[in-house]
């Protein structure tokens, strides 16, 4: 195949077809978010068991956690196992961004929306174009987010977040809670997708959207209860854009839908989720690899010049469904199955770009990569409530397994590298390609992957439910069989099952104030290399152990609160060494979180916080690197949003965005460094009716100053910042 084919897939006809005739068949009707006027008080209309306010979505079984005041962040979020959970009653700590935010902020991925998360660093995976975030100093992966709780079905590498209600992030090692992760990732922290689902006030809201440089896209959001109670609901999500970026000669395609089902009956709940998540990109510019030699790290070019080589493109489709049953056998108990499964086609022409020089020299490898996953998943289990004396107790008990096939196949180019410099050509053509390694036009299967598990916990609750103590085991198996793509023969097999225990204390000190503390470990699959620029492609390590201690408090206010956490957590390093990707010694990250949200004085909300990393290397086989940063990792990162409604003008809100990361060592030698840097994104709304329709015109420019700068160094390889960016739309309720 030559470089400059390429096809695409025909996306989810099915599912389109079925919103498309959703929307024509739905009578228009007026509909509206919570106003800002209201009191949070006012906002909430409860119908048990369920809790709605403003545009929030029902999740069976559990109450969904309120939109809390200010509308960016709801009052909690799914505590994994254990349900969706209050903020002050969990020895956890969260953040569960709502559709408000995301449509406010108008953001594209999950990476725009944790932009918001003091602790969350976001990136390039290696050589390609997808998400990739670092919470508290430690890698999740986009193969690793959670979809309603449920592992193995949310799409990966660059998720579309206009298909969901709420993005919900959970700060450090929750392996007892949601179980092992597909890929291994997410020691210090993991994300949950909540879907969009069918409301009490039926929507029909169309958004039109325009970004820099000519990207323009169109949304519809359809959703509708029926039957006489209102118990069965369906809403239905279609988005199209296309158009260039911002960088220079980027273009991107997005096409996505999701279609969602639910019924909820006095004793049984429904949940049916399917969606199709697919983006095309030509001319990427990627993150960028560092030659070893290298004695110091180059300035970053232009914030729109696009220094990866002509002629790249992906081709990333995700299509999904996903399925929940709850049934209340008697107001004590509760049993729950879930199921989902999902397929994933990936291809696309890479360049693996490397700065060779102090003055910009850099050189060019190619790669064609060709990848199909199958990924099925289920999860069932019990919440049991009861009483012992004074004390009441809710026990889970439950079983969660998943089962992957990954075929893959690549090329790489062979020598000698193009060449090119950071600040001006890059090469127009590349190094032929040599032999493949499977079949690319049918994927050899590469590895199998199978995690099972089995918990229980019980939370006991004393003094008037102000101490509640939760302590439970995850007894966790995985075995990773992975085959020689040359013949198809099993090179590899690995299983190992561990019990990860986990103890948590919450105290509700006064009304508006908890303290907490936990104690977890994980069982994890093991690191994959990069499939380009190692020695070692796609080569799965072995599992690992990870440990979390952590202490906090948490306050509401009622309009605002916020949080302050300790922690500290350890798990194998692994990282890429003389050209081959391995596992050596052990990251320690201590840390301290502080983090506020809400609306402190009407009119005026704020989002935000401060995270402080104290992280080490330690027990390397070279001791020359022991106790060194790891890399990727910055002495502190600091975020702070602000909103404010104009008091002369009704309707019009104008906030402003401030993000600070300190510097970052790119390699364990910490010899290469990237400064820190600062992003100022400012951004403006209007709402009024027009002929009695709800309109909201929404304006926003993030690097405002079009700052240049090196945004991560996550893995050892640099993701730069995005340039100046506008966005503009307009959305129409009717």
């Amino acid at each position: 195949m030559s470089f400059s084919a390429k096809c695409r897939r025909p996306f989810g006809l099915a599912l389109l077809a079925s919103a498309s005739l959703l929307a024509l068949s739905s009578a228009p009707v007026s509909a509206q978010e919570t106003t800002k006027s209201q009191k949070p008080d006012e906002q909430a209309v409860k119908l048990a068991p369920i809790t709605i306010e403003g545009q929030a979505q029902n999740e069976a079984g559990d109450p969904t956690p309120s939109v809390y005041a200010g509308g960016q962040v709801a009052s909690g979020g799914r505590a994994g196992v254990l349900g969706n959970k209050d903020v002050l009653d969990t020895a956890i700590n969260s953040s569960a961004y709502t559709e408000k935010l995301i449509k406010d902020q108008q953001a594209d991925t999950i990476a725009d929306v944790v932009d918001n998360d003091p602790g969350v660093i976001t990136s390039y995976s290696y050589g390609g174009s997808g998400d990739r975030y670092m919470i508290r100093g430690f890698v999740l992966d986009g193969d690793d987010v959670s979809l309603d709780g449920l592992y193995g079905t949310a799409p990966r590498q660059l998720v579309d977040v206009s298909m969901y209600d709420r993005v919900e992030v959970t700060k450090g090692a929750s392996g007892f809670l949601n179980g092992m992760s597909p890929g291994g990732s997410g020691i210090g922290g993991s994300i949950n997708l909540v879907p969009k689902r069918a409301t009490d006030t039926p929507i029909t809201s169309l958004t039109t959207t325009y970004g820099m440089d000519s990207e323009v896209g169109t949304h519809l959001d359809v959703g509708r209860r029926f039957g006489k109670d209102k118990q069965f609901g369906i809403r239905a999500n279609l988005k199209y854009a296309n158009g260039n970026t911002a960088i220079d000669d980027e273009q991107r395609e997005t096409v996505a839908g999701a279609l969602s089902f639910d019924y909820r009956g006095d004793d049984t709940r429904i949940t049916i989720d399917s969606g199709h998540n697919e983006k095309n990109i030509d001319h990427s510019r990627t993150s960028i690899t560092l030659n070893s030699a290298l004695t110091s790290i180059p300035d970053a070019p232009s914030a729109s010049h696009n220094f990866n080589a002509d002629g790249t493109w992906a081709d990333l489709q995700d299509d999904f469904i996903q399925g929940r049953v709850e049934h209340d056998f008697n107001e004590n108990v509760m049993g729950y199955i879930a199921l989902g499964t999902r397929h994933m086609e990936e291809s696309g022409i890479y360049s693996t770009s490397r700065i060779d020089g102090t003055d910009g020299t850099m050189s060019y490898s190619s790669s064609y990569i060709v990848r199909n996953d199958t990924t099925n998943t289920a999860m069932g289990g019990a919440r049991i409530k009861f009483d012992t004396l004074d004390v009441s107790h809710e026990l889970n008990v439950g079983a969660s397994g998943m089962w992957n096939k990954s075929h893959q196949a690549w090329a790489f180019g062979t020598a000698p590298r193009a060449t090119g410099n950071i600040y001006g050509e890059t090469p127009s053509s590349f190094p032929p390609l040599g032999t493949p390694s499977g079949n690319l036009g049918d994927p050899t299967l590469r590895n199998t992957t199978t995690v099972s598990s089995l918990f229980i916990a019980d939370t006991a609750s004393f003094l008037d439910d102000r101490l509640h103590i939760t302590a439970g085991i995850r007894h966790q198996t995985v075995q990773t069989t992975t085959f020689s793509l040359a013949d198809g023969s099993q090179s590899a097999n690995q299983k190992v099952d561990e019990d990860s225990p986990m103890v948590g204390i919450v105290a509700n000190v006064t009304e508006q104030v908890s303290v907490y503390a936990n104690y977890t470990e994980a069982l994890s699959v093991g690191q994959t290399a990069p499939f380009s620029g190692v020695s070692n492609p796609g080569e799965q390590l072995d599992p690992y152990v990870s440990k979390q201690y952590e202490v906090g408090t948490k306050a509401d206010f009622g309009t605002f609160g916020g949080s302050i956490a300790l922690f500290q957590i350890e798990e194998p390093s692994a990282f890429v060494r003389n050209g081959t990707y391995v596992a050596d010694g052990t990251q320690r990250n201590r840390g301290l979180e502080f983090q506020v949200f809400g609306e402190p004085v009407t009119g005026t909300r704020i989002l935000g916080g401060v995270t402080l990393y104290d992280a080490k290397l330690t027990d390397l086989n070279n001791a020359a690197d022991e106790g060194n940063t790891p890399i990727g990792v910055p002495d502190y990162i600091a975020k702070l949003g602000v909103e404010y409604d104009l008091p002369f003008v009704k309707g019009a809100t104008i906030n402003a965005r401030v993000v600070h990361t300190g510097s970052q060592y790119a390699n364990t030698a910490n010899s290469l460094e990237i400064p820190s840097w600062t992003r100022l994104d400012l951004g403006a709304r209007y709402e009024t009716d027009i002929r009695t329709y709800p309109v909201t015109l929404r304006a926003n420019v993030e690097n405002v100053t079009n700052n240049d700068y090196w945004a991560s160094a996550n893995g050892g390889y640099l993701t730069m910042g995005a340039p100046l960016t506008a966005k503009l739309s307009l959305t129409v309720d009717f």
